[in-house]
């Protein structure tokens, strides 16, 4: 449970005390807390519910403006036939962050994910809120964030994967994300059922090093 959300609950809890407080005026019966900590009680209460909603919000609303640039695109002719990162383009100087793009055939049904490989030679899936690369339209695309420094070489990998891979991919990143340490996966590691279909060689443009 989120800070949060325990503190609109606890907000609410407060509120409902008021209320008790009040109905204890008209009957001896229920005069279980005191009219005049009701209302203190009942503003508390209004005020973290407003507290707990209002930095909620500005969570939600900082993760949906996260700023994130654009390499080179490659220009695809004729139809596309297999799933393909156009963008970055092989050889880009990359930003901090970019947002990596692609295409995938006509009736394609299999989840894509970009995973990074930096020089430490682990292995790194990326997702945004959708978890894996959202697609539609014949076209795909997923936040990508760096975190090495300049001019490092990160290999970005295209994977096509089954329910069960995509669903290590998520559980991964949301551990990850819960211990706030993201340390890379091996070899050994990477699941069965997620399948290389394209691969490329990016580079830093700027120092990137504990950016996130």
């Amino acid at each position: 449970m989120s800070a949060q959300l325990l503190i609109i609950l606890v907000g609410i809890v407060l509120i409902g005390l008021a209320v008790l407080s009040s109905l204890g005026e008209k009957g001896a019966s229920a005069k279980l807390i005191s009219p005049k900590m009701g209302i203190p009680l009942g503003i508390l209460g209004v005020s973290m519910i407003i507290f707990g909603s209002y930095t909620s919000d500005v969570g939600y609303v900082t993760s949906q403006m996260e700023q994130v640039s654009r390499g080179n695109k490659l220009e695809i002719e004729g139809p596309v036939t297999s799933v393909k990162v156009i963008s970055p383009v092989e050889g880009d100087y990359v930003d901090c962050r970019i947002l990596s793009m692609g295409v995938y055939p006509r009736g394609h049904e299999k989840d894509i994910w970009v995973v990074l490989k930096p020089t430490d030679e682990k292995y790194y899936p990326q997702s945004d809120h959708t978890n894996t690369s959202y697609k539609r339209d014949g076209e795909w695309q997923v936040v990508t964030r760096f975190g090495g420094d300049l001019e490092e070489k990160y290999e970005l990998i295209v994977y096509e994967t089954g329910a069960s891979a995509s669903q290590f991919f998520s559980t991964t990143i949301q551990d990850w994300k819960n211990q706030k340490s993201y340390p890379g996966l091996e070899d050994a590691e990477m699941p069965e059922g997620a399948t290389e279909v394209d691969r490329i060689n990016v580079y830093l443009g700027k120092n990137c090093r504990g950016v996130f």
